[in-house]
């Protein structure tokens, strides 16, 4: 069976202020990114690395209502609400969870380029019966 060429990136946590998720990550031993602010999301974006723990993106609301206000008002303490995976050919990666996994990836953010990864695209998916995917594109 093929797979689907996607390589996990980070999981990404919602949160009303980063603060808190800040202390958690650097009491755990991550090093911090400079956060920024991405305007075409609309939310302010912060990574969290580590050399033996999974990455981990910080998100935040921006001043103005956008993409994670909903979660992060249903669920004030913080939720891990998407994880990113890689891809160096989104539409195969696509194409194969659909035939191969039996999957339903429903496209709800169209490939954009992501301040966070220096203008690399990323794009969001609901996978029906997995959750949201975001799926980060090589350059």
């Amino acid at each position: 069976m093929e797979h689907s060429h996607l390589k996990f990136h980070h999981f990404g946590l919602a949160v009303r202020r980063p603060e808190e998720a800040r202390m958690l990550m650097l009491s755990l031993g991550y090093q911090l990114a400079d956060y920024v602010f991405d305007p075409i999301q609309n939310v302010h974006l912060q990574m969290c690395f580590s050399t033996t723990q999974p990455a981990v993106e910080i998100i935040w609301p921006g001043a103005t209502p956008g993409p994670v206000d909903k979660l992060v008002q249903r669920y004030p303490t913080g939720i891990v609400y998407h994880i990113c995976y890689e891809t160096e050919n989104l539409a195969a990666s696509i194409a194969c969870l659909e035939k191969n996994c039996g999957l339903q990836p429903v496209c709800i953010s169209r490939p954009a380029p992501a301040l966070l990864f220096n203008g690399r695209k990323v794009s969001f998916y609901n996978v029906l019966g997995i959750g949201l995917i975001e799926i980060l594109e090589q350059e």
